[in-house]
């Protein structure tokens, strides 16, 4: 676990999403979002009462944040944008004073020396296109194709790092199939058209972008590597398709221009045969490839579980108030993973972080999180073993600079760097956040 250092230029950063900490969602003109919808409903949050409606009030505090991210060093900050601020109907008129918001933010960054990474989608759409189908609706590639030149035009440049999607796995499992996130479905049928429109709008923003842009454009997924609870044909079957339903289902065509077999089988008579052309559209050539880590699964056979057969088997071993174990070599052996199946496409940790108990208010001595600490330890020793066997990580962006709304989980995990008091909005450094100063100061030379 020790290292001289990273590659030159390694980028070290932090990351966060709109919905979850810039609060004041229908502020200047301002259309809702599903998730606006979604966690004013009691009935659909497991947190009831917790919603973005003030979250860490960086639509108010943006100044003082990137100011905290200068202090603590970083040399990138990957956020998100909030779709209906910029348009709020979801497509048409532009509404200038949402667009100026992440306009400022951009100059903000550079001003700081801090590298913008603009994820145009993470979760939160339009709350008028949800009401004309959301991502059922096989327009809705077109609509987010035409928002991402909105912002390709206004900001690229200052930009020179784009991503398409965030997880949208996360979108389609969560709010399609299993109704725990926005929008809140629970369909079977659905979910296979959610997530192939979803892709066929990352092929077309991918497509706007190669027209309209001129630096770099890339696609974030969450990966969760999948081991057999045992050798048997049946676990090694029940692992294969959780690999493909999770980790593939999205990297396959936008890689290789294909579904995962195992698709088929997985959804039955709710898969579709879709159009040659729609998987010409999504088989679009990326910059780079964005990965989310934060667990693995140790997958066992079980037919009562749906859809997949599948379920995983805990691990004695520490695990996160999210009840993820804490598990670093999976991280390299996902990377070699995907280096060995896809190419050595340039790759960047987008995501990578843990949710361990920190009390609500600071104390005096600040917030010390020795478990937070070790994770990242760990983990980017992991990745460092992955590029010293050849694979090709540009950057880190710890998840997450603020703790923040946790979805449909509320305020009651904490994943930040920074700690916040939800009451007084006052930022206060983790150890975890010195901590992590020190890596990006000596490039990773202080892992040990």
């Amino acid at each position: 676990m020790t290292r001289t250092s990273f590659p030159e230029n390694f980028l070290w950063g932090a990351a966060t999403a709109a919905y979850q900490i810039e609060g004041s969602p229908l502020a200047d003109g301002a259309g809702a979002s599903i998730w606006q919808r979604f966690s004013h409903d009691p009935r659909l949050m497991a947190a009831p009462g917790d919603t973005g409606d003030v979250a860490c009030d960086h639509y108010n505090r943006m100044e003082s944040d990137v100011a905290l991210m200068k202090e603590l060093g970083l040399q990138a900050y990957r956020f998100s944008v909030g779709w209906g601020r910029v348009l709020p109907d979801g497509t048409g008129r532009v509404n200038d004073k949402g667009l100026d918001f992440y306009k400022r933010l951009v100059d903000e960054l550079l001003r700081n020396d801090i590298e913008p990474l603009l994820t145009l989608h993470h979760w939160d759409l339009p709350v008028a296109l949800d009401d004309r189908g959301g991502w059922l609706n096989r327009d809705s590639a077109d609509w987010f194709a035409d928002y991402a030149r909105v912002m390709y035009r206004a900001l690229d440049g200052r930009v020179k790092k784009w991503v398409t999607l965030n997880e949208p796995w996360v979108i389609t499992d969560g709010g399609y199939l299993h109704g725990a996130l926005a929008p809140g479905h629970r369909n079977m049928f659905e979910a296979p058209i959610a997530s192939h429109n979803l892709m066929r709008a990352h092929g077309r923003a991918v497509q706007a972008y190669r027209a309209e842009g001129a630096h770099e454009i890339g696609l974030v997924v969450n990966i969760e590597p999948k081991y057999p609870a045992s050798q048997s044909a049946d676990d090694l079957a029940a692992t294969a398709r959780a690999h493909a339903y999770m980790n593939r289902q999205y990297l396959d065509p936008a890689l290789k221009g294909s579904y995962p077999a195992e698709l088929k089988d997985i959804f039955g008579e709710a898969w579709p045969e879709w159009p040659e052309a729609d998987l010409k559209d999504i088989y679009q050539p990326v910059d780079f490839i964005g990965i989310n880590y934060y667990t693995r699964a140790v997958v066992r056979d079980d037919p009562n579980q749906w859809p997949l057969r599948a379920s995983p088997v805990k691990q004695i071993a520490t695990h996160t108030t999210t009840d993820w174990e804490v598990y670093p070599p999976a991280m390299t052996d996902m990377l070699v993973w995907f280096r060995d199946t896809f190419g050595n496409i340039p790759l960047y940790i987008t995501e990578n972080g843990a949710a361990f108990y920190d009390p609500p208010v600071a104390g005096p001595d600040g917030i010390d999180d020795p478990l937070r600490c070790d994770y990242f330890r760990t983990h980017i020793a992991a990745i460092g073993d992955a590029i010293d066997q050849g694979v090709d990580v540009r950057g880190y962006m710890a998840w997450s600079l603020l703790d923040n709304l946790e979805w449909s989980l509320g305020y009651s995990k904490r994943f930040g760097i920074v700690h916040v008091d939800y009451q007084t909005q006052t930022r206060t450094p983790k150890r975890s956040a010195r901590y992590y100063s020190q890596i990006i100061a000596t490039n990773g030379g202080i892992l040990g």
